[in-house]
């Protein structure tokens, strides 16, 4: 399998890199071709998640697969992590976690850089409990493959075991202390686009607060809500397409993850 691999690694190598020819050229009116951009690429990594397991009948039968973080809600970069949770059942046979382990190996012996983690849902709340990023990275979850059951149980428990305020909370310190770190400017000299304060992440947060509590998955359901305006709404999906489309030409022109302004 391993030569396999190899060859289906190159393929979504060149697969990935011609997907780069449908990024926005400029940043104006660069919604459509983005928002083509990233459905294709997230459908591309889909695509060869699901063909490598179907060389595991046994996963598929017993436990499930699932995006999470910016993979889970369909808008990453080239370059960004592949950020994958493979759910077990609570008595998960060895057979059955030497199947899990094996699948993860092959993801990376066919090019595919995944961030994974290999859980039980009960597992999955203690996580969460311990860890804001990892909670946060749960909140945006996809299914993928496998046992629909075990990810529909799965969400039933984070849900169950989030507190929204504190997640406020968390989210909150965790933005000052970010904020710092880059004292507390975007003006630096070589700003991340990302990270720095006005950046992607500070219009992530907004977002992750409010889906903690409610059913929100775009800047326009603010509106009805009455959390912004239909003129604030615009204003915020605008300024989410301009920094995402400059850091999509920054992985694509440093051929890895760069969000750094050099």
């Amino acid at each position: 399998m391993a030569a396999h691999d190899a060859l289906f690694g190159s393929h979504f190598a060149q697969e990935r890199q011609q997907l780069l020819a449908l990024l926005p050229q400029q940043t104006r009116h660069a919604a459509r071709p983005l928002a083509r951009y990233m459905a294709a690429h997230t459908a591309l990594v889909d695509a060869h998640l699901q063909r490598l397991w179907q060389h595991f009948p046994l996963l598929d039968t017993q436990a499930c697969l699932c995006a999470v973080g910016g993979y889970g809600r369909q808008e990453f970069a080239p370059y960004s992590d592949i950020d994958v949770l493979l759910l077990l059942p609570p008595a998960a046979s060895a057979a059955l976690q030497e199947a899990a382990a094996a699948f993860l190996s092959a993801c990376w012996d066919a090019g595919l850089e995944i961030a994974a983690s290999t859980r039980t849902v009960a597992e999955c709340v203690q996580a969460a409990q311990d860890d804001i990023s990892t909670q946060t990275a749960m909140l945006e979850s996809r299914y993928l493959n496998g046992l629909r059951r075990l990810y529909q149980d799965f969400q039933a428990a984070c849900q169950q075991a989030l507190d929204p305020l504190a997640f406020f909370h968390a989210k909150s310190s965790e933005m000052r202390q970010r904020h710092e770190k880059f004292n507390h400017t975007p003006y630096e000299l070589e700003p991340n686009c990302k990270e720095s304060p006005g950046g992607l992440r500070d219009l992530q947060v907004l977002l992750w607060v409010i889906r903690a509590s409610m059913s929100v998955k775009t800047w326009r359901d603010l509106v009805p809500l009455g959390l912004a305006t239909a003129l604030e709404a615009r204003q915020l999906q605008k300024n989410w397409v301009f920094l995402s489309t400059i850091r999509c030409h920054l992985h694509a022109l440093a051929g890895r993850r760069e969000d750094r302004l050099l």
